[in-house]
C-alpha cells in the first residue's frame, strides 16, 4: 500500500514554491507504484520578479525529458501565467503550435522545453497540482467497467475523462470538467492516470496519496489470489536453476535482437514476475496493450510472451523457440508499424523490450543497461495494473492507431532526443580480467568514457568492486560490476563469463589481462615456478578466451579478444624462461583464435607492454627485485634503466596499454585480426619481424 513520505520537519526548511515543488516531486517520483520512471509531472504556481523587477505570477512545471525521482531545480521551467490563461479561450491548437507558444511565455530561455502537459496545470484554478500514473488508479481506468467502480468510489467528487491524447484538447477537457464539477477533487484520465491539486504543496502531496489509497483499498479487496492471472499453470523453477537457464539463453536473445543494433539485456525474476508468467491468463492478457501510454517508448505496445512449458532439460528447444519467436515478433512490428506510419516516420529496432518466459521470469533489452531496466521497471507496473484491472473487471487498453500515435509521437521522441549521443562502445560490453589491475581498471576507464559497460573479473574482488564503485559513481549505476574469478579454475571461468550473461545479456569484447610474473635463472628455474606460469598466463588465457568464444559464436553477431602478452612475447626474457615461454604461448594462442573467429566476425590481437611499473601489483611484489637483480641495479633504479634502454626514452603506463585496446576492440580495427602491436617505447631487440 503506498505510504505519505512527507517529512514535515524537511519541508519546514524549505521555501513555498519552486523549492517545496522540488521536495514534492522527488517524493512523489520515489515511489514507482505512483508515478512511472520518466513520466508524470507536477507545478506550483508562484510569484517572481522579473528582470525588469516587476511582480509577475510564474509557474514552473516539470520540464521535458526528466524523472520526477531525480529532478532538481533546474529540471522545471518557468512560464508567465498572464501569457498562457488567454489560451483557454481558444477552441483548439496543434502540438507544434502549442510548443512554439510555450517557449515564448518562458521567464528562461536556458530553461528546458516544459512538459508536454503543461496546459493541463496551467488551466486548473489551483497553486499546487500533480499529475501522475498511480497503480490502484490505472487499473481502474484500465478496467472497462471503470467509470462505473469511481462512483462507487468517489462519488461526485470525480471528474472522468476519456482518453485523448495529451495536450492542447485533454488539458481544455479537464479544465472544464473541473470547473463544472464545484465538488470535485480529483480528474481520473481513462487509460491514462490520476490529476490532483492542493492550495499548498503539502495539501497538493497529501491529496494524491490519500486518493491512491482509496482506490487501492478498493482494489485489494476484490482481488482473489487463487484466481489471479487465471489461476497459476506453470510454477516458477528454483532459484538456481531459472537464473541458469537465462543465462544459458541470454546470449541467444541478444544475438537475435540485435540485428539492427546491438542490445543490452537484463534479468528479472521478482515474485510478481513470476507469477504474471505463470498465469493461465497471462498469455492472452499480456497482449492487450500497454497499461499506460508513458509505457510505450520504452516497452513497445506488448512483451513477446514465450510459449514453452518450463522444463530443465529442454535448454535448446527454448533457445530454439526463442529464435523463432523473436523473428516472429519483429516481423509483426514491421506490419504493424506499416500499418500505421505517418509520413516521414522512421522505425525503431523491431526487436521486443519485454521478453516473459514461464517458469523463468522476465528478460529486457535496452541500448544500456540502464534503459533495459527501464523497460523491466515499467512493465512491473504494467504487471500491477492488470493486476487490479483484472481483479475489477476486463482489462482494456489504447487501440493501435492510439498506441502507434503515442510511441511515434513526436513531443515523445523529444525526450529521447535529450539523451546524450551514443559513442565507439556504447551498447557493447567488455569483460575485463584482472581487472583491479593497473592495466586492467586503466583498460576499464577508457573504455567506459565512450558508451562500454565493464565486467571487472579478478581473484582480487575487493580491489575489483573498488573500481566498478568508482565507474559506477561517475558514470551511473550499472555500468561495471565485478566478479571474482581464478583464470585457472575452468569452473569459475565459465561461472564468471555466465554471470556476464546473466548481467548484460552478453559480451562484445575480452580483454586476456591477468597476470603474474617470475624471475630465475633457467637451471634454478623449479617445475613449480613453471607450472605457474603455464597455468596462469597460458591456461588461464586458453580458458577464458574458450568460454569467450563459445558465447560470441552463440550471439552470432562477432566479438572482440585483446591479449595483453608482453615485450617478452618475441624476446628471449634473460632469467624468466618459464615468464616468456607463456607469454609467447599467448600471443600465438591469440592467433590460433583469430584464424577460427574469423569466419564468425570474431576478431583476435595483442598488445605487448613492456615494463609498466605504475599501478602494477606483478611490479609491487619480488617481480621487481628479481629483475633489478637480473640486472644488477638497485629496484629504485628500474623505472629510469627501462626508460634509458627505450629507443623514445620513455616510460610505458597503463593508460598507454588501455589506449591500444580501445584502438583494437574500436571499428577503426575491424579489418585487422591476428596481429601484434608493441607498446614499449620502442625496445630494438623486440621489434617484430
Amino acid at each position: 500500500m503506498v505510504q505519505s513520505l512527507w517529512d514535515h520537519a524537511k519541508a519546514a526548511e524549505l521555501q513555498e514554491g519552486l523549492a517545496q515543488l522540488v521536495y514534492r516531486s522527488n517524493i512523489i517520483g520515489t515511489d514507482r507504484s505512483v508515478c512511472n520512471w520518466g513520466g508524470g509531472n507536477t507545478s506550483s504556481k508562484t510569484t517572481v520578479t522579473d528582470f525588469r523587477g516587476r511582480i509577475v505570477e510564474v509557474m514552473y512545471v516539470k520540464g521535458s525529458g526528466s524523472d520526477l525521482a531525480t529532478m532538481k531545480a533546474g529540471n522545471f521551467t518557468g512560464l508567465r501565467m498572464d501569457d498562457i490563461r488567454p489560451l483557454f479561450e481558444r477552441d483548439e491548437m496543434s502540438d507544434e503550435e502549442m510548443v512554439g507558444y510555450l517557449a515564448n511565455c518562458m521567464i528562461d530561455s536556458k530553461h528546458p522545453r516544459a512538459s508536454i502537459e503543461t496546459l493541463l496545470h496551467a488551466f486548473l484554478p489551483f497553486k499546487h497540482v500533480d499529475h501522475t500514473h498511480p497503480d490502484s488508479i490505472i487499473s481502474l481506468c484500465c478496467a472497462d467497467n471503470g467509470k462505473q467502480l469511481a462512483e462507487e468510489i468517489f462519488g461526485d467528487r470525480f471528474v472522468w475523462v476519456p482518453y485523448v491524447r495529451p495536450g492542447f484538447t485533454l488539458s481544455k477537457m479537464i479544465a472544464q470538467g473541473v470547473l463544472s464539477n464545484p465538488k470535485a477533487e480529483l480528474v481520473l484520465m481513462e487509460k491514462h492516470g490520476l490529476v490532483t491539486w492542493g492550495e499548498t504543496s503539502e495539501e497538493a502531496y497529501a491529496q494524491t496519496i490519500k486518493i491512491i489509497t482509496e482506490a487501492e483499498s478498493f482494489i485489494e479487496t476484490r482481488v482473489n489470489q487463487e484466481k489471479l492471472f487465471g489461476g497459476v499453470k506453470h510454477d516458477a523453477l528454483p532459484t538456481d536453476v531459472r537464473r541458469s537457464i537465462a543465462a544459458a539463453v541470454m546470449p541467444t536473445i541478444r544475438g537475435a535482437v540485435s540485428d539492427v543494433k546491438k542490445m543490452l539485456l537484463t534479468f528479472d525474476d521478482a515474485d510478481d514476475v513470476l507469477a504474471f508468467v505463470g498465469g493461465a491468463s497471462s498469455p492472452e492478457l499480456s497482449q492487450v496493450g500497454a497499461a499506460c501510454p508513458d509505457h510505450l517508448v520504452h516497452t513497445k505496445v506488448v512483451p513477446l510472451f514465450i510459449d514453452w512449458t518450463p522444463n530443465v532439460d529442454d535448454i535448446e528447444g527454448l533457445q530454439a523457440i526463442l529464435k523463432e519467436s523473436i523473428g516472429a515478433y519483429k516481423k509483426q512490428y514491421q506490419e504493424y508499424f506499416e500499418r500505421n506510419k505517418n509520413e516521414g516516420d522512421v522505425m525503431f529496432e523491431a526487436a521486443p523490450r519485454v521478453i516473459l518466459i514461464p517458469g523463468i521470469g522476465m528478460i529486457n533489452t535496452g541500448k544500456s543497461w540502464s534503459n533495459s531496466k527501464v523497460s523491466g521497471a515499467l512493465y512491473h507496473r504494467a504487471i500491477a495494473v492488470m493486476r487490479g484491472a483484472t481483479a475489477l473487471g476486463e482489462f482494456v487498453s489504447l487501440s493501435e492507431n492510439e498506441s502507434y500515435n503515442v510511441e511515434y509521437w513526436p513531443l515523445e521522441l523529444y525526450k529521447l532526443s535529450l539523451a546524450p549521443a551514443e559513442a565507439e562502445f556504447s551498447r557493447k560490453v567488455a569483460f575485463i580480467t584482472g581487472g583491479a589491475g593497473g592495466i586492467g581498471s586503466e583498460t576499464a576507464r577508457r573504455l567506459v568514457t565512450e558508451g562500454a559497460h565493464v565486467v571487472l573479473a579478478d581473484l582480487n574482488l575487493e580491489g575489483a568492486e573498488r573500481v566498478a564503485s568508482e565507474i559506477n559513481e561517475k558514470y551511473g549505476e550499472g555500468r561495471a560490476i565485478a566478479v571474482k574469478m581464478d583464470v585457472t579454475s575452468e569452473e569459475a571461468v565459465i561461472g564468471a563469463i555466465n554471470e556476464t550473461a546473466l548481467a548484460y545479456g552478453g559480451l562484445d569484447i575480452v580483454v586476456n589481462n591477468a597476470g603474474l610474473a617470475t624471475s630465475s635463472p633457467f637451471d634454478q628455474t623449479s617445475l613449480k615456478e613453471w607450472n605457474l606460469n603455464m597455468s596462469v598466463l597460458g591456461t588461464g588465457y586458453f580458458l577464458v578466451a574458450r568460454e569467450a568464444f563459445k558465447m560470441m559464436k552463440q550471439q552470432a553477431i562477432g566479438g572482440n579478444m585483446v591479449f595483453i602478452g608482453s615485450k617478452n612475447s618475441i624476446y628471449a626474457g634473460k632469467s624468466a624462461s618459464a615468464y616468456s615461454a607463456a607469454k609467447a604461448l599467448e600471443a600465438h594462442l591469440a592467433r590460433c583464435i583469430a584464424t577460427e573467429g574469423g569466419e564468425f566476425g570474431i576478431r583476435v590481437n595483442t598488445i605487448l607492454p613492456d615494463a609498466i611499473l605504475q599501478g602494477s601489483t606483478i611490479w609491487n611484489g619480488s617481480w621487481r627485485n628479481e629483475r633489478a637483480a637480473a640486472y644488477g641495479i638497485e629496484p629504485d633504479q628500474l623505472e629510469e634503466y627501462y626508460r634509458k634502454r627505450t629507443t623514445l626514452l620513455v616510460n610505458i603506463y597503463p593508460r598507454d596499454i588501455a589506449e591500444g585496446v580501445a584502438f583494437f576492440a574500436s571499428s577503426k580495427a575491424d579489418k585487422t585480426t591476428g596481429c601484434m602491436l608493441t607498446i614499449d617505447g620502442g625496445v630494438p631487440a623486440a621489434f617484430t619481424r
